[in-house]
């Protein structure tokens, strides 16, 4: 293999893990300091002898428990992960690529790997709403 095709295939994988640690986990790891912010900002006042408020507290444990089940948020994650493997799939058709092996092979591993994973986010969104839907319907 060439070497610039080399370096274009693992800047590409870069890119792409890159894009993917961008949109997921950069998110919740700007959550979680907020989080943690809150829990210092809480434990500091519980140290000085100072009051919560009720409503505070029972506002930020209910605004934990709307983000841990939000099915439609698993959902969006799936269709954008569908949504990017169907690109790399499509990129891979528009240069020239087919379905037979060859060298273009390297299109169809991330177009897989992100294709399986919007398929875990479908499965589990269908899973949360139907068990939500049984919490309804309880």
């Amino acid at each position: 293999m060439d070497p610039t095709v080399s370096l274009f295939v693992i800047v590409l994988v870069a890119v792409v893990f890159g894009s993917i640690v961008a949109i997921v986990a950069l998110p919740m790891w700007f959550r979680e300091r907020t989080k943690q912010s809150a829990h210092k900002l809480i434990s500091e006042a519980i140290a000085k002898g100072q009051t919560l408020d009720p409503a505070l507290m029972e506002r930020l444990t209910a605004d934990i428990a709307s983000r841990q089940s939000s099915p439609r948020r698993t959902l969006g994650s799936a269709v954008v992960m569908i949504a990017l493997s169907g690109g790399f799939l499509a990129a891979h058709f528009m240069s020239g690529g087919g379905f037979g092996p060859g060298e273009d092979d390297w299109w169809f591993m991330p177009s897989a790997i992100l294709g399986a994973l919007g398929l875990a986010f479908l499965v589990l969104a269908i899973v949360d709403y139907s068990s939500q839907k049984k919490k309804t319907d309880a």
